[in-house]
């Protein structure tokens, strides 16, 4: 055994030398490619000519790298060969980690909320620590493929594995369809083309890996997705603070910004224009509450003001196109009642918003704005922060993509290093977000809010036609000066936009879109695989068939990949509500699902399969249930007002619903383990291996 574990320890040696060169040519590749475009760019290229070399460059080298990656081999489809050195696996887990949700959500949430943003920040980077202490090196240790595999090896039985298999597609769908909208806004973005084609375009993005290679492809797409998303992010803010600050290191001088955008806030929360434009916003609010109360009748009356607005039209022999535009709004007037009235609802929440101070946008150094405190909320504000840190964390250590990517390691001690290389490679993103944020919030208060309708940048007509939902101004005074309450920027298009924001050139926007790309692709492909695992390896193989060949069982993944992401697109097609929020809800029943069995599986050996079904039945209901519930169209649907705490315990948000599923699913599975027989000695046997301080070397493994 010391022969061959010298013999692996020296093939690991060589094969990591090799991805040292070869990532290390790829990136100056990356630098060179971007100066390239920029000199093209000052040289007179046209925009479309950039957005569609990055496309095409982007597609073309992850393509590559999956079809040299395409595998039949079960070692290789499910775990990459468990040969992934610590710091490739490190940098394979930030960009799977990197979503859409944390490249392109995480400095918006922090442009809208402020302080409250830093909940993710926060509850991400202590999920990383919880994942290397309880999770990652024991996994590992157990040497399978998947998490519903260890359920299934700890507690015995079918139940066990099924519930995880179920939870698994369920938490890695939602997060997954998130992923999909990402590539779909950003697509569109870099080709013009309309929303649900960029969808499906950038979809052969995400299929050429995780079809092709599985676990071996997505795991060395991502790595080369690592090194563009993390230059994407850090130019734009680093360029943003040379302009702003004169200097690189944003992290030590944006507080001038901050400062800056303290005392706009407080202008802005007086200024005569904004109060203006507020009280006519509340105005429109009634109206559309006295449309709410007869829908049938204000439809009705659309229909009969549009008509004849048309008719009028005609009558003048005005131009055909403002016939056109008539006629246009005429089509897209709801043809049902029940679409009528989901349409008033949502024009009359969108207007409340408007109305309220500065837009609705916190405070951006106020931990807990004063504003709160007369309404009664502060308490509420604080429960919640604490609710979401704790459910990003535990959520985090039980997310089943990110605890895959730890059985491609050798060895258990080089599990344990990665992930310490995770956190390095997403904390060099995360400290930045908070300086993008206000960078940005700097240039919107300082730049954009004052000017003139008629003198409006491009690239807020560019993304509303990309997706209205992001981004308007309307002149509700009819002073022909933009306020900020005349502004609706969402978070989705604060990282994207940025460049465009500050005035960066176009080479700089179409590399953050190129990043943005990556980081969605990265994380689709982690999460279609592990759902196409899950199904094919867990369901199919330990349940269905047991008899099936290594092949077979390839096979089927690569076609359950296909079905799952033209699901997903269909879904995303749909628009969601905002990244960031539809993800948050992910980790909330990762936690209720996945953690106590997880966790008690490793740590405590009086649990057993009948307390883990409990709890992880009990856990999933609780929180799937108070995310059901307090959805506004399920409260409108019990007669309550969108946005009451009626429905709600201790007024903690449906998105921290992981706060309750947790300790419901951990109580379930400690009292039904005491009631009921002690685990058969082959699950005690798991749990003794996962435990054990021996450590075999990845080729010695019998998989």
């Amino acid at each position: 055994m010391p022969a061959d574990s010298s013999l692996f320890d020296d093939r690991q040696r060589r094969f990591t030398l090799r991805l040292h060169k070869r990532y290390a040519f790829f990136a100056l590749g990356v630098v060179l490619f971007v100066l390239g475009l920029g000199v093209a760019e000052r040289g007179g290229w046209p925009r479309a000519w950039i957005s569609a070399s990055f496309l095409i460059a982007t597609v073309l080298v992850y393509a590559g790298i999956g079809l040299a990656c395409r595998t039949t081999l079960e070692t290789e489809y499910y775990a990459a060969g468990r040969r992934v050195p610590s710091v490739y696996n490190g940098m394979a887990t930030a960009a799977d980690w990197m979503s859409a949700a944390s490249f392109i959500g995480t400095a918006g949430v922090l442009y809208l909320q402020g302080f409250a943003g830093l909940a993710y920040i926060l509850g991400w980077t202590g999920g990383f620590c919880l994942v290397a202490l309880l999770l990652a090196p024991y996994l590992r240790k157990f040497g399978r493929f998947t998490v519903p595999d260890f359920l299934g090896a700890r507690y015995g039985g079918r139940l066990p594995r099924l519930i995880g298999v179920a939870a698994t597609v369920l938490v890695c769908f939602v997060y997954v369809v998130v992923q999909v909208y990402g590539v779909g806004l950003i697509t569109s973005h870099l080709t013009g083309f309309n929303f649900e084609i960029g969808i499906f375009v950038g979809l052969g993005g995400v299929l050429v890996c995780s079809f092709l290679g599985g676990m071996r492809a997505v795991t060395w797409t991502q790595v080369a997705q690592y090194i563009v998303l993390i230059m994407a992010y850090m130019v734009p803010v680093m360029w943003l603070n040379v302009n702003q600050n004169g200097s690189w290191a944003p992290l030590f001088s944006y507080s001038k910004q901050l400062e800056a955008v303290t005392m706009r806030e407080t202008e802005l929360l007086t200024d005569p224009k904004e109060l203006e434009v507020r009280r006519l916003l509340k105005e429109r609010a009634d109206v559309l509450r006295s449309k709410l109360a007869d829908v049938p009748a204000a439809l009705a009356e659309e229909h009969r003001q549009i008509e004849s607005e048309v008719q009028r039209l005609r009558g003048q022999n005005a131009p055909l196109l403002h016939v056109q535009q008539a006629q246009r709004r005429l089509e897209r007037l709801p043809r049902t009642e029940a679409d009528a009235r989901a349409m008033y609802q949502r024009d009359l929440d969108h207007t409340l918003m408007q109305a309220k101070p500065l837009a609705a946008l916190s405070p951006q150094a106020k931990p807990f704005p004063a504003g709160s405190e007369t309404e009664g909320k502060p308490a509420s504000e604080r429960r919640n922060f604490l609710a979401l840190v704790f459910c990003l964390m535990v959520g985090t250590a039980a997310m089943p993509h990110v605890l895959t990517r730890y059985y491609t390691t050798p060895t258990v001690a080089s599990a344990r290093n990665s992930v310490g290389w995770s956190l390095f490679f997403i904390v060099m993103l995360y400290l930045s977000a908070p300086a993008l944020a206000v960078m940005v919030k700097y240039e919107v208060f300082t730049h954009l809010v004052g000017t003139a309708f008629v003198d409006l940048p491009g690239w807020i007509r560019r993304w509303s036609k990309i997706d209205p939902t992001q981004i308007g101004a309307q002149d509700i005074n009819g002073d022909g000066v933009l306020q900020l309450a005349e502004l609706s920027l969402g978070g989705d298009l604060i990282v994207l936009a940025a460049p465009e924001i500050g005035g960066l050139p176009a080479v700089v926007t179409y590399l953050v879109a190129a990043g943005g790309l990556a980081a969605a692709l990265s994380t689709a492909d982690g999460l279609l695989l592990t759902i196409a695992s899950a199904l094919s390896h867990d369901f199919y193989f330990r349940e269905v068939n047991p008899n099936a060949s290594a092949i077979r069982r390839v096979m089927l993944s690569k076609m359950l990949v296909l079905v799952t992401a033209v699901t997903a697109a269909w879904a995303a097609s749909l628009r969601i509500a905002g990244i960031l929020p539809f993800v948050t809800t992910a980790f909330s029943l990762a936690a209720a699902a996945f953690f106590p069995a997880l966790v008690a599986g490793i740590f405590w050996r009086r649990a057993n399969r009948a307390g883990a079904v409990a709890g992880m039945f009990a856990g999933l209901a609780v929180c799937a249930g108070y995310i059901i519930t307090n959805l506004p169209a399920v409260q409108r649907a019990m007669g309550l007002a969108p946005g009451t705490s009626q429905t709600r315990w201790f007024d903690i948000d449906p998105l921290a619903a992981g706060l309750f599923g947790v300790p419901a699913g951990l109580f379930a599975l400690v009292v039904v383990s005491l009631m009921t027989t002690p685990p058969a000695p082959s699950e005690v046997a798991v749990l003794d291996q996962v435990r054990s301080p021996e450590e075999v070397p990845a080729s010695a493994e019998a998989d």
